[in-house]
C-alpha cells in the first residue's frame, strides 16, 4: 500500500468510522475496500463475493482492476460491471458524510454477524443511521412484514404484535414500507422499542417519501435505518427484492402479518426459509384476498400459526413473560379509557394520575389506545374516541 493511497482512503473514511480505526493503517485499508465493493456491486453479487471470500477485500479490489489475461469468463464480466462504477465512488462516500451516515463491514465493530448466513450473497457493506447497536439483537430479533396495501384488520394485529414484542425487549425488523412495515416501526417506537428500517436505497433518501418523518424518528433512536447500497443509490425493483434478503439474515425469525397470493412479503419468508429461520404467518379471514399469501405459507412452507406476541417469541426461543409494568393488559388499557373524556382534552399527566399509572408508564398505554383507534391525541391533549 503507498502512503498516498492510505491518505485518501482516511479522507474518504473520516466521519463515517470510528476514529481509532483511521490510526490503523491496516484496518482503513479492510474498511475502505468493503465501502468501495459496496459501491461497485448490485446487492447479493456472488462473483464478488466469492473473489472477496478468496482473496480478501483489498487483494480482491486490485484483482478486480488488475490485468483480465487468463481470468474466467464470469470474472471479466464482473470486473466490466464494476469499472463502470469506479467514478461514483467519491460522490458515494460524500453523501454518506453529509447524511451523517455510519459505515459498518465485516469484522468490523457493529457488524452484524447474522448476516454470515448469507454467504458470497451477503452484504458488503452496511451504511446505517441511528443506534448501531439495533443491529446487533440478531437471534432474538422479529421481522414482521406484508401488503404495502393493508386492511385495518391486518394494521390492527401489526399493532398489536410490535406492541407486545417491543415490550419483551424483542427488536423488530422491517422495510419502512406503507402499511405492514410501517405499523410495525411505528408501533414499536410508541413503546419505546428497538426498530429496525431496511432500505432498498441510500439510508439518504426517504422511500416512500411519505415516511421520511418515520424514518427520521427511528434514526433518532433506540433504533437504526440500514442499507447495504451507498448513498445516493435509488431503489428498484431488483433492490426491494434483494433488500428482503437482509431483513431476513437480520431477524432471528420472520413473521408474515397479512399478504396477498402473489406478496412481495412471500420473497422475504421464501429467503427466511432458505436461511433456516423459523417462519410465522399471522392467520387472516378466509375470504380476504389480503391474507391468502398468509394461508398458503400455513398450508405449504410450513409456517407457524401466529396470533399473539408469545407465539412470535417463542419462534426466537424468548421468554414469553411480559413485566407487571409493561402496560399491555387489557385490564390496564380499560383503566385508562375510564380516566379519558370524550368531551375535554387531559394532558398524559392528569390521565396518569386519575388512572393510577405513574407518568412513563401511561405514555405507552396511551400509544396502544392511539393505534387501536379508542384514543385520539390533540395538540391540547388525549380524548377518548366516542366510539370507545
Amino acid at each position: 500500500m503507498l502512503r498516498e493511497d492510505i491518505e485518501l482512503w482516511r479522507r474518504r473514511l473520516k466521519g463515517l468510522v470510528p476514529e481509532d480505526v483511521l490510526d490503523d493503517a491496516d484496518a482503513v485499508a479492510h474498511q475502505h475496500a468493503h465501502a468501495v465493493w459496496s459501491c461497485l456491486t448490485e446487492p447479493g453479487d456472488s462473483v464478488a463475493g466469492t473473489l472477496i471470500e478468496e482473496r480478501g477485500p483489498v487483494s480482491a479490489l486490485r484483482t478486480a482492476f488488475e490485468d483480465g489475461a487468463g481470468m474466467s469468463p464470469s470474472l471479466d464480466a464482473g470486473r466490466r460491471r464494476w469499472r463502470s462504477r469506479l467514478e461514483s465512488v467519491d460522490d458515494a462516500f460524500d453523501r454518506a458524510r453529509r447524511a451523517r451516515s455510519r459505515l459498518l463491514v465485516p469484522g468490523g465493530a457493529g457488524w452484524p454477524g447474522s448476516v454470515a448466513d448469507l454467504g458470497v450473497h451477503g452484504p458488503r457493506a452496511l451504511w446505517a443511521r441511528g443506534r448501531l447497536d439495533s443491529l446487533a439483537h440478531g437471534e432474538t430479533a422479529i421481522a414482521l412484514v406484508g401488503a404495502r396495501a393493508a386492511t385495518g384488520y391486518g394494521e390492527h394485529v401489526t399493532g398489536e404484535l410490535a406492541t407486545g414484542l417491543a415490550q419483551r425487549d424483542i427488536a423488530i425488523v422491517s422495510g419502512g414500507a406503507y402499511g405492514i412495515d410501517g405499523m410495525a416501526h411505528r408501533a414499536s417506537l410508541a413503546v419505546g422499542g428497538v426498530t429496525v428500517a431496511v432500505l432498498a436505497g441510500g439510508v439518504d433518501r426517504a422511500y416512500p417519501a411519505g415516511h421520511a418523518d418515520l424514518f427520521g424518528r427511528i434514526a433518532a433512536g433506540p433504533g437504526a435505518i440500514v442499507a447495504e447500497v451507498p448513498c445516493g443509490t435509488p431503489p428498484t425493483k431488483w433492490r426491494f427484492l434483494q433488500r428482503n434478503r437482509l431483513i431476513a439474515a437480520l431477524s432471528g425469525a420472520t413473521v408474515v402479518v397479512e399478504a396477498g397470493w402473489r406478496s412481495g412479503s412471500l420473497n422475504t419468508a421464501g429467503h427466511a426459509a432458505a436461511l433456516g429461520r423459523p417462519l410465522g404467518a399471522v392467520p387472516g379471514p378466509v375470504t380476504s384476498a389480503a391474507s391468502a399469501g398468509c394461508h398458503r405459507l400455513l398450508r405449504e412452507y410450513d409456517a407457524r400459526c401466529i396470533t399473539s406476541a408469545d407465539d412470535a417469541c417463542e419462534l426466537v426461543g424468548a421468554d414469553v413473560h411480559l413485566s407487571e409494568t409493561a402496560g399491555g393488559r387489557t385490564d390496564d388499557r380499560t383503566r385508562v379509557l375510564d380516566a379519558l373524556s370524550v368531551r375535554s382534552p387531559r394532558s398524559s399527566e392528569d390521565v396518569a394520575r386519575r388512572a393510577g399509572f405513574a407518568p412513563e408508564e401511561i405514555r405507552g398505554l396511551l400509544a396502544l389506545l392511539e393505534l387501536d383507534g379508542r384514543a385520539r391525541r390533540g395538540p391540547e391533549g388525549w380524548r377518548r374516541a366516542a366510539s370507545s
